[in-house]
């Protein structure tokens, strides 16, 4: 049997170089978390609305401010993220886009979807006085 120093290593991170498809891949995963974050809050919002007025004015101080409207804020951009790679991944599906220069730009149009989609949704609600 060969000693353990014979044996090849696996890939490691201090081997593997940074690609934007590796960092897309990874935040899929941490927006999806970060939705699982915003069900609890649309939840809380459910039972905050069933506990009457007094209750539904907590929730909206407690969204309302500055921690609340940064919390708000990143569940967007997770809420664009996701679905701008969910349609992605469709085209995957179909067997599209898996050539490395179009999944390097399918990733980077996705975060210019998402940046462009989350300060338009944002600025439209400061627009219409909803933050």
């Amino acid at each position: 049997m060969a000693d353990a120093k014979d044996r090849p290593l696996s890939p490691h991170l201090q081997v593997w170089r940074f690609h934007i498809t590796m960092f897309v891949s990874i935040m899929h995963r941490v927006t999806g978390c970060g939705l699982y974050a915003g069900a609890l809050i649309g939840a809380w919002w459910a039972a905050a609305l069933a506990g009457g007025p007094v209750t539904y004015n907590n929730f909206l101080g407690v969204l309302g401010s500055i921690p609340g409207k940064v919390v708000l804020f990143g569940l967007t951009i997770c809420m664009f993220f996701h679905l701008g790679n969910g349609i992605r991944h469709l085209f995957f599906d179909m067997g599209e886009g898996f050539d490395l220069k179009t999944a390097d730009f399918s990733a980077w149009a996705l975060m210019g979807f998402t940046a462009v989609a989350t300060l338009f949704t944002w600025g439209l609600a400061y627009a219409t006085g909803g933050i």
